[in-house]
């Protein structure tokens, strides 16, 4: 313990840099997701009744959910630059952009072949009648779907969607394996200074732990709140 204890003392910088980086990936990367995965859900669902976006969101949809992630990391960090894509490589945080750009793109990808799914059940969980009382009230099916289906169908996924933030906290830990100096890459790193392989992987661990548990709990005061609203 007291080793464990000494490591995070000594090498508390790195670790902080490390968990700063975690927490905007995985925080950039959810939002970027979840409006990526809204509008997919929609495509999913055909509601602008366009066949080939229809078919095309099924493949991407298939694709990124039967892949691995940590292959598709790979994939945006040296694939991209091949397919002309260049990010300039200066300095964000201490962190090369152009290293946390593949990893966020990857990240972003990933988040919304899930989110698709989930906000595709939902939507199609809320009552039908809605909007058909919407479009008799003269709505359109986008208006009726953005004003009165889609608040709701997010308001009852909120639990679902936080799970999928926590889950995206811990899968951010491969973007390390492009270099991007993540809670991760802040405990390989340590290992190698201070030649303590256990002690890191026990602090990134608590790290991780203590994230999720805020996440966890604001989600919970979310639910509460949105719970005693409804009552009122």
């Amino acid at each position: 313990m007291d080793v464990v204890l000494n490591i995070a003392a000594k090498y508390g910088d790195i670790f902080i840099m490390g968990t700063k980086i975690t927490i905007i990936t995985s925080a950039v990367a959810t939002v970027f997701g979840l409006l990526l995965g809204i509008l997919l859900a929609l495509f999913r669902m055909n509601l602008f009744n366009f066949k080939p976006l229809y078919w095309l969101t099924i493949i991407y949809v298939e694709i990124i959910r039967g892949t691995p992630l940590l292959v598709q990391i790979a994939l945006a960090f040296f694939g991209l630059p091949l397919l002309g894509i260049h990010f300039p490589s200066v300095e964000f945080m201490g962190v090369e952009f152009d290293r946390m750009f593949a990893g966020i793109f990857a990240l972003t990808i990933n988040m919304s072949a899930y989110a698709c799914e989930i906000i595709r059940s939902g939507i199609q969980s809320i009552d039908p009648g809605q909007m058909e009382a919407a479009k008799s009230l003269g709505f359109s099916t986008w208006r009726a779907m953005r004003k009165i289906v889609l608040p709701q169908a997010l308001k009852n996924l909120l639990p679902v969607l936080g799970n999928e933030f926590i889950v995206m906290v811990k899968a951010s830990s491969q973007v390390s394996v492009i270099g991007l100096a993540d809670l991760m890459f802040s405990a390989t790193t340590v290992q190698g200074i201070s030649f303590q392989p256990f002690p890191p992987l026990v602090i990134v661990a608590v790290i991780y732990l203590i994230i999720t548990v805020i996440i966890s709990s604001l989600i919970r005061l979310m639910e509460n709140n949105l719970s005693k609203s409804n009552g009122r």
